[in-house]
C-alpha cells in the first residue's frame, strides 16, 4: 500500500505539472522512488516474477519467463536476470528458461525521470530489454496505449537501440515524422551505464550517462485517433532477459546461461 501510496502521489503532482519544458537539461529533479537491491531476497513490494506457463501461446519476448530462482537472483548489491537452458522441469518442454520482473500493480509514475544501471553478459539470441508499459490500456491493447523502451540489446552488437511502440508507430506505421527509433553505436554493454528516459507532457528523451541520445515529441496537430501520444497515463517497469525470436535469431545454447546485471532503478520528479 505504501509504494502504491508513493506513486499516487507521483501522479498528483505530475498532472499539476503540465508545464514542465520538454529539455533535459534545465529540469531540476528529486528523488521519489528506488531500489538498490540490497540484501539477497527481492523486494516483492516493489516487483513481481514474470511467469509464462509452458502451454500458453505467448510472445517473442515472454515464451521463456519462470519464476524459478535458478533465472534470478540479488547478490552484492545487484538483481541478476539470467537466461538458462531448461535442466529438465517436469511438464515443461521449454527449451530455455529466462528472468524477468515487472512493477506492475505496485509502482507506476506519470511523468519524470527514470534511470537504470546496469551491465551485461553478451550471447548469441540474448535480447534484454528495459522498458515501461501503461498500467492500464486506457487507449486499447498493444500497441494502442503504448511502450517506451529505455533500452534494448541484441547479442554482442554494440548497437543500444530505443524504441517507441503506439497505434501510430505499429499500425499506422508512421515511424518517421517523427522519427520512432534510434540506436548508439560502439557502446560497451558489458560495463555499468546508466540507461535514462525523461518523460514530460510533450516529449520523451533518453539519456546514456546522462546526455542526450534521443528524442521523441508529441505532434499536436495529428488527429487523436491516430494515438501518436498515448503518454498521458501512469506506467510501470519490466526488466527482461530476453531470449531467442525474430529480431535477436537463433539462440546457441553453448553460451548460456548469460545474465543482465541491475545495480538499481530510480525514478524522480520535477523539484
Amino acid at each position: 500500500m505504501k509504494t502504491i501510496l508513493i506513486a499516487f502521489l507521483i501522479l498528483t503532482s505530475a498532472l499539476s505539472a503540465q508545464t514542465v519544458p520538454g529539455k533535459a537539461q534545465k529540469t531540476k529533479w528529486k528523488l521519489v522512488w528506488e531500489d538498490n537491491f540490497n540484501g539477497n531476497k527481492l523486494d516483492t513490494s516493489k516487483w513481481s516474477l514474470i511467469n509464462t506457463r509452458p502451454d500458453q501461446r505467448a510472445s517473442a519476448w515472454s515464451r521463456h519467463m519462470i519464476n524459478d530462482q535458478r533465472v534470478y537472483s540479488v547478490k552484492d548489491g545487484s538483481l541478476y536476470l539470467t537466461a538458462i537452458r531448461n535442466p529438465g522441469i517436469e511438464n515443461d518442454p521449454r527449451p530455455y528458461l529466462t528472468g524477468g520482473v515487472d512493477s506492475k500493480g505496485k509502482f507506476f509514475f506519470l511523468y519524470g525521470k527514470a534511470e537504470i544501471r546496469m551491465k551485461k553478459e553478451c550471447a548469441q539470441g540474448a535480447w534484454p530489454a528495459l522498458w515501461i508499459l501503461p498500467e492500464e490500456s486506457f487507449y486499447g491493447p498493444w500497441p494502442h496505449s503504448g511502450e517506451l523502451d529505455l533500452m534494448e540489446h541484441l547479442n554482442f552488437d554494440k548497437n543500444i537501440h530505443y524504441n517507441v511502440h503506439t497505434r501510430y508507430v505499429d499500425v499506422i506505421k508512421n515511424k518517421s515524422n517523427p522519427r520512432s527509433g534510434s540506436s548508439v553505436t560502439e557502446t560497451d554493454v558489458t560495463q555499468w551505464n546508466i540507461y535514462g528516459l525523461e518523460w514530460y507532457p510533450d516529449v520523451m528523451v533518453w539519456t546514456l550517462n546522462g546526455k542526450e541520445v534521443f528524442r521523441y515529441p508529441r505532434v499536436e496537430s495529428l488527429d487523436k485517433d491516430q494515438l501518436q501520444w498515448p503518454f498521458d497515463k501512469a506506467f510501470y517497469f519490466v526488466l527482461s532477459q530476453q531470449l531467442g525470436g525474430s529480431w535477436v535469431g537463433e539462440v546457441k545454447a553453448e553460451q548460456l546461461p548469460v545474465s543482465m546485471i541491475i545495480d538499481y532503478v530510480k525514478v524522480f520528479q520535477k523539484k
